[in-house]
């Protein structure tokens, strides 16, 4: 798959998605930069991608809203080009909680962006897909779906049905030379993490392999292989990325 086209990244203002936002452009990728309320660390991510010699613009939008995400695949493709992959990184709170007391909305919160905003997301940009002949559609999961954390009922259901929804559309999808895959971090430390030091992140690092924590850049590294050319038969995986966490 040459690059033509554009990748839309949900949630690319900050945290994680800053950095694939950055990566992707770095590859060649026309990158918008959606997010929701934070203007000035979308405009801070465009402006390190044009220093960078890259091209990216931002996009207001919430993408749990079927009007907005419609608008912004259309303007998206007015300012940089159909939509060719799409990252759905964007998330929001993520409260823990005892199970007696998770509430079905607890459960619908979640629901929201990690199974409505893909499906609006993927009827918005398929038939740009389809004109250019094939793309990529990225899920970024997690690896809590395996470790099974107590006090994390509804976030983990609904990063299951994450996941079994990016399965059923790579079959459904493949005809069209569209790949779907999930790319699940394990911890990785980003701002709404606060400051991690070796004394309050030795627990997690103890059941690591590779004995330390993940960053950002190895996320992004992964993500834009999936959305490379050298991806092209891979679909339908799930990309654990957690330095063998979760290895049984």
């Amino acid at each position: 798959m040459t690059i033509s086209g554009s990748a839309l990244v949900t949630g690319g203002s900050r945290g994680l998605g800053a950095h694939l936002c950055r990566r992707l452009a770095a590859d060649g990728w026309a990158v918008a930069v959606n997010y929701r309320s934070d203007a000035d660390g979308a405009a801070k991510v465009v402006a390190d991608i044009e220093a960078a010699g890259g091209t990216a613009a931002t996009f207001r939008a919430d993408v749990t809203d079927e009007g907005d995400v419609d608008r912004l695949a259309a303007e998206v493709e007015r300012s940089l080009g159909p939509v060719r992959v799409v990252v759905a990184n964007a998330t929001g709170p993520q409260p823990a909680a005892k199970a007696e007391e998770t509430t079905w909305q607890d459960h619908l919160d979640q629901l929201t962006f990690f199974v409505k905003s893909p499906t609006l997301l993927l009827r918005a940009t398929l038939p740009h897909m389809r004109r250019l002949g094939g793309g990529r559609f990225i899920h970024i999961g997690s690896d809590m779906v395996e470790r099974a954390l107590p006090g994390w009922s509804a976030y983990n259901a609904a990063k299951g049905a994450q996941l079994i929804l990016a399965r059923t559309w790579a079959r459904e999808l493949g005809v069209h030379n569209v790949t779907v895959n999930v790319v699940a971090p394990g911890w990785i430390p980003v701002e709404r993490h606060g400051e991690i030091t070796e004394e309050n992140s030795a627990g997690y690092v103890a059941g690591v392999p590779l004995g330390r924590m993940g960053t950002p850049a190895e996320i992004a590294d992964v993500v834009a292989f999936v959305a490379s050319d050298a991806s092209r038969f891979v679909t339908g995986e799930r990309i654990t990325v957690n330095g063998g966490h979760t290895l049984g």
